[in-house]
């Protein structure tokens, strides 16, 4: 026989699981591809030259786009899909439903409203970048291509983060590396966040070895900027007891870096959807060149006089 102490105790949890079942199925379920965010890659095709024969050469550079926010699809009414069901009244209309199904809906844009593809602090932004050669008729040239995407943190400063490339894809020399990139705050008046400072790192391939400048430090510059590079030259130099002496001497030479780009680069749209561009092309651009230098007179080591020119500030220059 129980004791009254059991058969309340044993009440009680014939009472409570129940009620604890009902909450559980009523609490709303976590929806983890919304919590992820929504970020892959689409084809994105990009017209480089003519190779060595003279084609025309586009490859698939990849881009990053979100794929949240749209429209949910309407659930189907019972005995869609069925053939005993059919709710098509001949079968001109059958026809027509077909093809607006088949349609791929058009890319709304940012600004209607929608959920973005990923939190807010966060961007969409390739995750996997490799880079691949492609020998045109003018020489090889370099092509960055976007393997994945992933929801990223944007700072909200002018800072260095990592970025990992891959360099002679799948061949003996593959080589990941963190070159490096700026970060894209929200700034005004011109200003963005863009590279002063590079570091050399040497990769071997399968000619010798070959050098990869990885971004080091960011500042808030302009869109054409100055930045920093250093020279050095021997400078002979006589003390007043008449002695020669010779030093090191180091030339901040600078170098002109940014773009001043302009121009519509889309060379061929989709005939339905004329905002969406299928081959894009570089766009025409100005040069970001000197505007201002000083000039460093010094004596060579052979005796000579000899003048440098260093850049003092940048321009645009069509």
């Amino acid at each position: 026989r129980l004791s009254p102490f059991l058969f309340i105790l044993t009440f009680l949890c014939f009472l409570f699981f129940p009620v604890a079942g009902v909450l559980n199925r009523q609490s709303p379920r976590r929806n983890l591809f919304t919590e992820r965010g929504c970020c892959k890659r689409q084809s994105h095709f990009f017209y480089v030259g003519q190779d060595i024969s003279g084609s025309p050469v586009s490859v698939d550079v990849g881009i990053c786009r979100s794929h949240c926010g749209g429209t949910q699809r309407p659930v189907a009414p019972y005995g869609a899909g069925f053939p005993g069901f059919s709710k098509h009244t001949s079968m001109l209309d059958f026809l027509r439903t077909k093809k607006l199904r088949e349609r791929p809906p058009p890319e709304l844009p940012v600004t209607s409203g929608l959920e973005p593809s990923c939190s807010a602090g966060s961007s969409c932004e390739p995750t996997a970048v490799r880079v691949e050669r492609v020998l045109l008729f003018e020489g090889p040239r370099e092509v960055e291509i976007i393997d994945e995407c992933h929801c990223g943190a944007v700072p909200t400063e002018c800072v260095r983060m990592p970025a990992l490339k891959t360099f002679f894809f799948e061949t003996p020399y593959e080589t990941v590396l963190d070159v490096g990139k700026c970060s894209s705050p929200e700034v005004s008046n011109g200003f963005s966040c863009v590279p002063t400072k590079f570091e050399p790192v040497l990769l071997d391939s399968p000619n010798s070895v070959e050098l990869v400048q990885a971004v080091e430090t960011c500042e808030l510059r302009e869109s054409c900027y100055r930045t920093s590079y250093i020279e050095q030259y021997y400078e002979v130099v006589y003390g007043a007891n008449g002695i020669k002496e010779e030093r090191l001497k180091e030339i901040d030479v600078g170098r002109c870096l940014g773009g001043c780009s302009s121009g519509n680069r889309c060379l061929l749209r989709d005939s339905r959807l004329k905002e969406e561009c299928l081959v894009w092309a570089e766009g025409s651009s100005t040069s970001c060149v000197p505007q201002e230098y000083d000039s460093h007179t010094f004596r060579s080591r052979n005796g000579h006089i000899r003048t440098v020119l260093a850049i003092g500030s940048c321009k645009c220059q069509s």
